[in-house]
């Protein structure tokens, strides 16, 4: 069973507040959920929508055609009454336009009516997030309004949801986290709204700088004097920290950098979502350096793979880069599992306090003192490249790479971070297997290997040019010609990505 019902209206209206009450009503009833926001550039105003995708198995994405539509206002019903279904059903706003800001409770009543789920399901979740007998009257208004449609048993599932933001906030707490730094850039800014919620009980700081320059150098002073600190931007502001991460290859001050990219050049369309960020967190930065480039696909993945992320940064003296986007951050993701039970660590290295401890961005001697003999320079770099192969020898420890699917499938799909919930929908019940690399820097030795083992081999990727496709080539020395590109600023949606799949022959 799966259900697509679209939530729109303007900016302000309270859309993803439907979406909220909805989602915690069918997880409670034991259904999974999978929610994606999509919204312009506004405050308010505008066409927003969600997409609310409901299914009675594990899911990670959502579909083009709709099974419903709860229209906020007429725009909604006229954008997108061409993708509801001939049976599909539509929750309108005059009948409850009269309940003012208690609009979207109204409706979220009514779908819970027309889902077939209990109304004191319903009424114990507005009052939970309400507290308010206005609210409570709305809801029970919406619910009677509509006939049961779908009838959706109560399953024995215990099931959670969660954004990709929160769960790198999660993993940084796991580690240890001392201090967040970051300048407000879509879709980046969720983690520094997760973790300054999180400061009191927690006793870490999050701290707002002027711009991504002081963000990196600030955050490469506190890591000097001994605090585990992360910090977060987007593509543009990734664009500015670059030559503090080449100050970090050089000094060997232990950073965590959270990339959340989003279209570009330039601004580009900022509140949507692609992987055109890859290159960049491989390359950023000038002089040649080892850094750690970390892709998870989902919520439960990036907990694990934050805490990681900071693992190594401390081990090596490093820079570990974890690579999201606007979809994973941004969509609610439903779960049964739980992540790993996490790594545990504590800075060993000398700091100020503990005696004299030197930094230089300089090419410098061990007592951290500047140097230029040509001997010297070219020592230390060999040392730092030989940290890398240190490091790839730890991550091999960890799940850099893992095969979904059909498991002795010929059929290879390749892909990594946030299309990782659609190529799972997609290959369901299909003869595939989906390679989903994690580890982006060092790459597992074992691609290439599942490469040759597949007769047909298909690339994934959220952006124009294959930006893994070229990785790999440049790893493995195989050209993956058979490619399923999308570069609009929008996601993948399972069921049209299962069409293309099989149309490649």
């Amino acid at each position: 069973m799966r259900l697509n019902i679209l939530i729109g209206g303007k900016a302000g209206q309270g859309i993803n507040k439907i979406s909220e009450i909805v989602s915690h009503v069918l997880v409670k009833h034991g259904y999974y959920t999978f929610n994606y926001r999509d919204y312009p550039s506004l405050i308010r105003g505008g066409h927003n929508f969600n997409i609310l995708s409901i299914s009675d198995k594990k899911i990670g994405s959502f579909e083009s055609k709709l099974d419903g539509i709860i229209a906020m206002d007429e725009l909604t019903v006229k954008i997108h009454k061409k993708e509801l279904k001939k049976n599909g059903f539509l929750i309108g706003f005059e009948e409850f336009k009269d309940l003012g800001r208690n609009l979207n409770v109204a409706q979220s009543g009514a779908l819970i009516k027309i889902l077939g789920i209990d109304k004191i399901l319903l009424i114990e979740e507005v009052e939970n997030q309400f507290h308010n007998e206005k609210a409570n009257e709305s809801a029970e208004k919406g619910y009677n309004s509509e006939k049961t449609k779908f009838h959706l048993e109560k399953i024995k599932n215990k099931i959670s949801i969660m954004t990709g933001s929160k769960a790198i906030a999660i993993g940084a707490v796991n580690s240890g986290i001392d201090l967040y730094i970051a300048y407000p850039m879509t879709p980046a800014t969720g983690v520094m709204h997760e973790l300054a919620g999180m400061q009191k009980n927690n006793k870490h700081m999050v701290f707002e700088a002027e711009n991504e320059i002081s963000v990196v150098n600030s955050a490469l002073g506190a890591s000097f004097a001994g605090a585990k600190t992360m910090v977060g931007t987007s593509g543009g502001g990734y664009d500015l920290m670059c030559e503090g991460l080449s100050l970090q290859g050089m000094s060997e001050i232990p950073l965590v950098v959270y990339l959340a990219s989003r279209p570009g050049p330039g601004t580009g369309v900022p509140t949507y979502s692609t992987q055109p960020d890859l290159d960049i967190a491989l390359r950023g930065g000038h002089g040649e350096f080892p850094r750690i480039v970390i892709a998870p696909g989902d919520p439960t993945e990036t907990v694990e793979k934050t805490n990681e992320a900071f693992y190594l940064a401390e081990k090596f003296r490093n820079l570990s880069i974890i690579l999201s986007d606007k979809h994973l951050a941004e969509s609610e993701f439903s779960s049964d599992s739980e992540s790993k039970k996490p790594l545990k660590f504590k800075i060993t290295r000398k700091v100020p306090g503990e005696g004299i401890v030197k930094a230089n961005s300089y090419e410098h001697d061990k007592f951290g003192n500047t140097t230029e003999d040509a001997e010297l320079t070219r020592k230390n770099a060999d040392m730092r490249i030989k940290k890398y192969n240190e490091i790839k020898k730890e991550c091999k420890k960890f799940e850099m790479i893992k095969i979904h699917g059909k498991k002795n499938s010929k059929n290879l799909v390749i892909g990594w971070g946030s299309t990782k919930g659609a190529i799972l929908d997609a290959i369901d019940g299909e003869d595939y297997k989906f390679l989903q690399v994690l580890y982006l820097k060092p790459l597992s030795d074992k691609i290439k290997n599942e490469i040759k083992k597949a007769k047909k081999v298909v690339l994934v990727e959220n952006n124009l040019t294959g930006q893994l496709g070229k990785l790999l080539r440049e790893k493995t020395g195989t050209s993956i010609k058979k490619r399923i590109l999308k570069y609009d600023a929008r996601p993948f949606n399972s069921d049209e990505l299962k069409k293309q799949l099989k149309r490649i022959k």
